[in-house]
């Protein structure tokens, strides 16, 4: 087939948060499988073409002035002007996969204009993103986008049955338009061999301390004051744990000023935004893992962590963690979370099997090999084609002459 990947980020291009990795991984587990893929999205840095890892990337120049509503309109108009000049060069696409509200204007105008129909992937939602409610102005706007998303594609993908849940209660999706297929991580991609120690020591802690580690946006879907508030908590039980939070968002001025108030900033390091090299180094370092989410549709971070072996600590929002299993899963409430983090500092071995069983799941459950097949299964359902003569088809291709 060949797949037209629509996307406001990717790893090559403008990075922005989980959606990156997934695109660009995806589409490359995609063209393993025999499948021609194009990802249409924001220059940037780049050049407007590339070929990487066998992905087509066509990158588009747009005027950025406005607000986000205004600059993913003209985002969406620049996409489909070069959807259909690709389209004359490369040949007809199968079909268009979208990922998030983003390029929802280029989805139809393609579906409309060039006949071509289109699979949208529900990363999170606006709802969530605003802490389970919706908004007014921007948000408003941007959650009607995300309802026509749904009700114009032929099929959604979510990565979890929290998120189906939500896209049936808030936007009324028929659940037997959505496909429960999970995000993906390659393996060892986090894994790095380095002395922790020394790591912590140059950011001024004890190489013997624990660090808790908070990774993601600071807003309020991702709870990092709901872990700010856990502090104290957790301190009257071991005085020496140190809290590194990496992530740029609204409410990290919020976070330090609780930290002040709370008596509780010396424990704590607000790192902001790092680059990737830095924040796995951290990553690799830290003890424990935390992931405070007041919603959570998925949580690459999870994946992360256990990539790099470490034991989680998260809230109930987080559906991909087996609680006592592959992690430790508290109510969405601080001192729930002091219990869950205070439980592992004092159980060194149950932290080590916690961490070695989510970090088998990498493997057996989020291969991109093993995602890429189950979204191809749904491509096929799009396209009315038989899955076992599509697959007998491939084999017959391969197989040498006699």
């Amino acid at each position: 087939m060949q797949i037209g990947m629509l996307s406001w980020e990717s790893l090559y291009s403008i990075k922005v948060g989980g959606v990156a990795p997934h695109v660009s991984e995806l589409s490359e587990a995609l063209v393993r499988r025999g499948h021609e893929v194009h990802i249409f999205t924001r220059r940037g840095d780049f050049d407007s073409y590339d070929k990487i890892n066998g992905v087509h990337y066509q990158r588009i120049d747009f005027d950025s002035s406005g607000d986000i509503l205004n600059q993913m309109d003209n985002m969406s108009n620049a996409i489909s002007d070069r959807f259909d000049a690709v389209q004359k060069l490369f040949g007809r696409f199968d079909l268009v996969h979208g990922h998030d509200w983003h390029p929802v204007l280029a989805l139809n105008r393609i579906k409309e204009g060039l006949g071509v129909p289109y699979i949208l992937t529900m990363h999170s939602t606006e709802w969530g993103r605003n802490g389970n409610h919706f908004g007014y102005g921007l948000p408003h706007e941007i959650s009607h986008r995300e309802w026509l998303g749904c009700y114009e594609a032929a099929q959604v993908i979510v990565t979890t049955q929290r998120m189906m849940d939500e896209l049936a209660w808030i936007y009324s999706v028929p659940v037997d338009k959505i496909n429960i297929i999970p995000n993906g991580i390659v393996a060892g991609k986090l894994c790095r061999s380095l002395d922790a120690g020394r790591v912590k020591e140059r950011y001024g802690i004890h190489p013997l301390a624990p660090v808790v580690l908070f990774c993601g946006r600071m807003s309020v879907q991702k709870g990092p004051d709901l872990l700010v508030e856990a502090i104290p908590h957790v301190l009257r039980n071991r005085g020496d744990v140190c809290f590194i939070f990496i992530g740029e968002g609204g409410m990290k001025s919020e976070c330090e000023r609780k930290a002040w108030e709370l008596g509780v900033s010396g424990a704590c390091w607000f790192l902001g935004y790092l680059p990737a090299s830095t924040k796995e180094e951290l990553i690799n370092a830290c003890d424990l893992f935390c992931i405070p989410s007041r919603n959570e549709p998925f949580g690459v971070v999870v994946l992360e962590a256990w990539d790099a072996c470490k034991p989680v600590v998260a809230t109930e929002a987080v559906s991909i963690v087996r609680n006592f299993q592959d992690g430790l899963l508290a109510y969405i409430q601080p001192e729930s979370i002091a219990w869950c983090i205070n439980r592992l500092l004092a159980n060194p071995e149950e932290m080590k099997e916690i961490a070695i069983a989510g970090w088998s799941r990498i493997e057996a459950e989020f291969s991109w090999d093993r995602i890429a097949k189950r979204t191809e299964e749904v491509y096929l359902k799009v396209l009315g084609l038989d899955k076992v003569a599509v697959e007998d088809a491939r084999v017959e291709e391969v197989r040498p002459p006699a």
